[in-house]
């Protein structure tokens, strides 16, 4: 069974890359903490499709009793997330740092829209550090114990 990132999460970084991609070329304050945030963001974004996210593909599988031995693979990711969740978490610091002053510097230059794709990613990062890593880890634990591995 092939570990593949869910096609929705998938498509939640492809669309946030490509709306953050599009203000890249603004001026300004606004600019550079957007260029800023892109590089934040691809940076982040390439280790959690790395080892993070495919093992939440195994999830429907996993839910309907399905344990395959090629599945041994998100133990290994998972272990790795679980070793450089700090690392993760502090990034994540890092990105709502910049985040707040896009926010900041959106509404003071108005572009209010970005202010709004601020808020959106922030949500985002939550989501990643309270449901994909526990989830992610979880799985890992899981198939390690049921494997034996």
């Amino acid at each position: 069974m092939e570990l593949k990132t869910p096609t929705p999460l998938q498509s939640e970084h492809q669309a946030l890359n490509a709306e953050i991609n599009q203000a890249v070329k603004l001026e300004g304050r606004t600019g550079k903490a957007t260029r800023l945030v892109a590089r934040l963001m691809e940076r982040h974004f390439a280790k959690e499709e790395d080892f993070v996210l495919p093992p939440l593909g195994l999830l429907p599988a996993l839910a309907e009793g399905t344990v395959e031995p090629e599945m041994a693979a998100a133990v290994t990711m998972a272990t790795r997330l679980h070793g450089e969740l700090p690392n993760l978490l502090a990034e994540q610091r890092v990105i709502a740092a910049a985040l707040e002053e896009l926010m900041a510097s959106a509404q003071s230059e108005d572009h209010p829209e970005l202010a709004g794709f601020a808020e959106k990613l922030l949500l985002h990062e939550e989501i990643e550090r309270q449901l994909s890593y526990p989830a992610t880890i979880l799985i890992g634990k899981y198939l390690q114990l049921r494997l034996k591995v």
